[in-house]
């Protein structure tokens, strides 16, 4: 069956949406990479199960929400670097304060339940309604809802943020850039 070119167009236009979300799930880039990969080929080759009309979006990431749940529970009894040493020891730490940060969130979005993770990046990074993110995880809207709020709650948590307050400059920073701001 041939594509047509606006329907290969959707597809290509997804891909970085699907890449960021297929790293924020596998948690390595080769794997996410991989899964993108996968992904479009099985869309390609189901297309006539594509509506037109709908979200073609929302169905690519249906589709890579699948094909990852179903590697996981095919690698479940794997073990690979259980307490992450080894990775530890191939990256070197990071030098600017951003990076740190990056990192002490990274880790704190690894923490959170798989389900709850998912509905984050969905609804937070990715962009889909609560609505969309509910089809894409095949469940009811608040359920999705829910795991959203309970992860920005556990996130909070986690990175020890109690205010507004929190984001941005450090207290030092935020009283020099105050104090600059009044002369």
């Amino acid at each position: 069956m041939t594509m047509r070119p606006s329907l290969r167009d959707e597809m290509l236009a997804a891909v970085p949406k699907l890449r960021a979300f297929a790293i924020s799930i596998s948690g390595n880039v080769d794997r996410a990479d991989d899964l993108v990969q996968e992904t479009l080929l099985r869309a390609m080759a189901n297309i006539n199960l594509f509506q037109p009309g709908t979200n073609m979006v929302a169905w690519l990431f249906t589709i890579l929400r699948n094909l990852f749940r179903s590697e996981y529970r095919k690698r479940r009894r794997e073990v690979e670097d259980a307490d992450g040493s080894y990775a530890n020891s191939l990256k070197s730490q990071p030098e600017q304060e951003s990076r740190v940060e990056f990192e002490e969130f990274r880790n704190a979005l690894a923490k959170l339940p798989p389900d709850q993770r998912e509905a984050l990046i969905l609804v937070g990074a990715s962009g889909f309604s609560y609505e969309e993110a509910a089809s894409i995880c095949e469940c009811a809207v608040g359920t999705i809802k829910s795991r959203v709020n309970r992860a920005r709650n556990r996130l909070c948590e986690l990175l020890k943020i109690e205010s507004a307050e929190d984001f941005g400059p450090d207290h030092a920073t935020r009283a020099i850039l105050t104090t600059g701001g009044q002369n």
